[in-house]
């Protein structure tokens, strides 16, 4: 079957998991069990098979399982469109985390050319109504799900960034040390901004052409403070300009990383930070739908969809509309819950998997 899903994943010593196999197919995955049990342990495996950290963005060494610290390792059969991809990933315990596709190393951005995977964990409730950067890593997470590079981008940037910082802090006020810096974070802070605003733009157009049980959210990307700047002979004159006020900061203050993300709820005219707690958690969903509907045209299938603890603050009813909304995509969506009940609208639609934890391990059983 073409598409992109996993249809098999072991996992060894990994966080809660001593030793897990499991057989798939490319429909839903309802994994239900009690809290502290696994699951989210579980889906945080399969994150891994993108280009980063994971939905938790944690160190590799926090990972391991306890106390036998052996380091852990993540196997899986990965089915990208027509071909089929063999990843291995792992790391020593206190090393650093390794990749293997097809028997040969890789790096981490590969994954980005073989799979797309999106997530909505419950700390993302809050996305709203927290501080700029958790938007702005929410958001180029979308960015780098249709533009992989986007990835070395944001990292080159930084990479510089910390370099002029530096100089700032030591109070270095000669320009020439500032200006081969400066002219690279130009460069990458206007291909930053340009994907951001591609990206929006993708979400946009697919919350428009869609019929859809969850809300629209107008996005709008803004500045934390004065205006964003736009190409890169801008970027280089906006940090030349800035570059006292930096040096009394002691940091940068112009640049895509004071960059924030502004939602409405376009139905009501409403900021996404003063709805309701369930409103926003259905902006989250339509965007995460949104984004997986444009993967589906420009990658060529949908994503792989982590969707942690779903069913909270979502009614039956639209509870039911996401589990439609996923099976008519066709996305391999792994969906956590304490209940079989709260994926009884699935039936057959869906493979089913119970977590539970024994004696500080977790066991999976497929049903």
């Amino acid at each position: 079957m073409t598409g992109l899903y996993l249809s098999s994943l072991r996992l060894s010593h990994f966080r809660s998991h001593k030793s897990a196999a499991l057989t798939l197919d490319a429909r839903p995955v309802a994994i239900h069990g009690p809290n502290g049990a696994g699951k989210t342990n579980l889906i945080e495996a399969v994150s891994l098979f993108s280009p980063g950290r994971g939905m938790r963005r944690a160190a590799a060494q926090d990972m391991v399982r306890r106390p036998e610290a052996l380091g852990w390792k993540l196997s899986g059969v990965l089915h990208s469109l027509d071909r089929l991809h063999e990843v291995e990933i792992w790391a020593e315990d206190g090393g650093a985390r390794q990749l293997r596709i097809d028997d040969k190393a890789a790096p981490q951005l590969a994954l980005g050319r073989l799979a797309r995977v999106l997530w909505l964990v419950p700390s993302m409730d809050r996305l709203w109504i927290e501080g700029a950067e958790g938007r702005r890593r929410f958001l180029d997470r979308v960015t780098m799900s249709f533009l992989p590079s986007h990835a070395e981008a944001v990292l080159d940037f930084d990479k510089a960034m910390r370099e002029r910082n530096r100089l700032l802090k030591d109070q270095v006020r000669d320009a020439h040390w500032y200006l081969a810096l400066e002219a690279q974070m130009a460069t990458r802070g206007a291909e930053i901004d340009a994907g951001r605003r591609a990206a929006l733009e993708e979400l946009h157009a697919a919350q428009a052409e869609a019929e859809t049980a969850f809300p629209v959210a107008e996005l709008e990307l803004t500045a934390t403070d004065g205006e964003m700047p736009g190409s890169a002979e801008d970027y280089r004159a906006a940090l030349a300009e800035s570059r006292f006020r930096d040096l009394v900061a002691g940091r940068t203050l112009v640049g895509p990383h004071r960059a924030d993300l502004y939602g409405v709820y376009s139905a009501k005219g409403v900021p996404a930070k003063d709805c309701s707690t369930g409103e926003q958690k259905a902006l989250l969903v339509s965007l995460i739908l949104a984004n997986a509907r444009a993967l589906a045209k420009s990658f060529g299938a949908p994503p792989i969809l982590l969707l942690d603890e779903v069913a909270a603050h979502l009614d039956a009813g639209r509870r039911a509309a996401l589990y439609d909304e996923i099976c008519g995509l066709g996305a391999q969506a792994w969906m956590t819950g304490t209940g079989p009940e709260l994926f009884a609208e699935l039936g057959p639609r869906a493979q089913h998997i119970e977590v539970t934890e024994e004696g500080g391990t977790s066991q999976v059983s497929p049903l």
